[in-house]
């Protein structure tokens, strides 16, 4: 009986075994069945990146069509004669590399204009004079000639908290908050003190300002003042941007003693000019009737420097990532289409009306992609979206091995593609990274010119952009 039953479960578990090593074998043979497909893609997909690369950085055209933009055309700030001239180069651009179709979308623009060229003078209690170099911001009102009032200096915007009542009465109030030399992410280190710019003005005329001069948002210390866009909303004083060099001095010519300053603007606003966002395209599997992934930079620039990394690179990588995908004979399944917006600097209409539009024509939309950080070396993308969609870019790391990226992370995707969330809060953004040390050297400032952009750095970001449009339009599934 006993020798009965030791056969009975010795059969038992040699069968329970035999089953196990089944399903075991069966499991794998299914993984093997599903990994080997994505094997296969990731090799297809690593032979298009290495081509699209070689592509770029042998026979690309956007340091070219960099310089075009910026020696040609100049600065463009919206509503002006350069930003116009800005939309028929980006036409000529596009229809002349032959995608399916080019043409201009109507957005209505802020036009402000600087008018000549500011002046400022540092009057301080021993009689000296000396002259500061400003930038008006975009938006201020003028001074109405030559505006002189005593300096109340302000750590940043929150110390307007700790001024007595009438501490600002008929005073120029400078805002002195410095990038965060501990912050990695010089990005970071802008938006922690960019609100002094932005609601310095309002601020302070709430409290009876008289005027605003705030430290340039720059992460260096040299005689460039950074203009950049200031709110608009409520009552305004005259705002003006320091050069970092000059709001040092300032600050220590306030330590030793009472400071007043000699300020002149002659801005005007006039009333909203007629442009364009230029867009091309290259259709999907559906022709007009497929899905579709946008793409893009702005077109528009603040009036001082050529624009080239703010955002002339945006613009050059994006028309170079349709030029890249059509000269190498790719057909994608959804519509690439690639969008240079008008107006970002100053109230991102061309990013509203974009949005707009593509939601009153009933379009699918599965992903918008962004490069508006320069044209500095690329180290990956950011991602807007759920973790899902994290994972997936995350995923797509690989593909990019041995091109120098190697950032994939949830992030900021870009101002102009943001509005769409609204109408397509399910779908992918994407914004590219790049390496932003010096960045807010140039950002808004005259030193943002042509000569201040490396040929090949460039091309690598145009590489970058065109690799993942392809890799979205092929691998992404909503």
């Amino acid at each position: 009986m006993n020798q009965k039953k030791l056969r009975l479960n010795s059969s038992m578990r040699w069968a329970g075994i035999v089953r196990f090593n089944m399903v075991f074998l069966a499991l794998a043979g299914s993984l093997c069945a599903t990994a080997q497909p994505l094997k296969r893609e990731a090799r297809e997909d690593s032979i298009f990146l290495h081509t699209v690369h070689t592509e770029a950085l042998v026979r690309g055209h956007s340091y070219q069509d960099l310089r075009s933009l910026c020696k040609t055309v100049g600065h463009r700030l919206s509503g002006s004669p350069q930003a116009a001239m800005a939309v028929r180069w980006g036409q000529i651009v596009l229809a002349g590399y032959g995608f399916d179709t080019v043409y201009l979308q109507p957005v209505a623009v802020p036009h402000w204009e600087r008018g000549t060229p500011e002046v400022c003078w540092m009057n301080t209690g021993n009689g000296a004079v000396e002259k500061l170099s400003v930038l008006a911001l975009g938006g201020s009102p003028p001074t109405d000639g030559l505006l002189e009032a005593d300096v109340v200096y302000l750590a940043s915007l929150k110390a307007l908290d700790n001024l007595p009542e009438g501490g600002l009465k008929g005073k120029i109030a400078f805002f002195d908050e410095a990038f965060d030399p501990a912050q990695r992410s010089t990005f970071r280190a802008y938006g922690a003190c960019a609100a002094q710019r932005f609601e310095g003005s309002v601020r302070a005329a709430a409290l009876g300002a008289s005027g605003v001069v705030i430290r340039s948002l720059a992460s260096g210390i040299d005689d460039h003042p950074h203009t950049g866009v200031m709110s608009t909303e409520g009552d305004l004083v005259p705002a003006a941007a320091l050069s970092t060099l000059d709001a040092n001095r300032l600050r220590d010519a306030l330590q030793a003693g009472n400071v007043v300053l000699s300020l002149q603007l002659n801005c005007r606003t006039l009333i909203d000019a007629a442009s364009f966002n230029v867009i091309a395209e290259l259709w999907g599997d559906k022709g007009r009737a497929s899905d579709v992934i946008s793409f893009g930079g702005h077109l528009d620039s603040w009036d001082v420097g050529e624009g080239a990394h703010d955002d002339g690179a945006g613009v050059v990588h994006s028309i170079e990532a349709l030029r890249l995908l059509k000269v190498l004979g790719y057909r994608p399944k959804h519509t690439l289409r690639c969008v240079l917006f008008m107006n970002e600097e100053n109230g991102n209409f061309g990013g509203k009306t974009y949005a707009r539009w593509v939601h009153e024509r009933g379009e699918r939309h599965v992903a918008a992609l962004e490069s508006d950080r320069g044209g500095f070396l690329p180290l990956g993308f950011d991602a807007v979206g759920t973790e899902a969609q994290v994972r997936w870019l995350q995923s797509m790391g690989p593909r990019f091995s041995g091109f120098g990226l190697h950032e994939f992370k949830k992030g900021y995707g870009g101002v102009d593609i943001g509005p769409l969330l609204e109408f397509y809060p399910e779908m992918l953004q994407l914004g590219l990274s790049i390496n932003s040390q010096r960045y807010f050297d140039h950002h808004h400032a005259e030193t943002d010119v042509f000569e201040s952009v490396n040929q090949r750095e460039l091309e690598l970001g145009c590489a970058a952009l065109a690799s993942m449009v392809y890799l979205v339009d092929r691998r992404y599934a909503r």
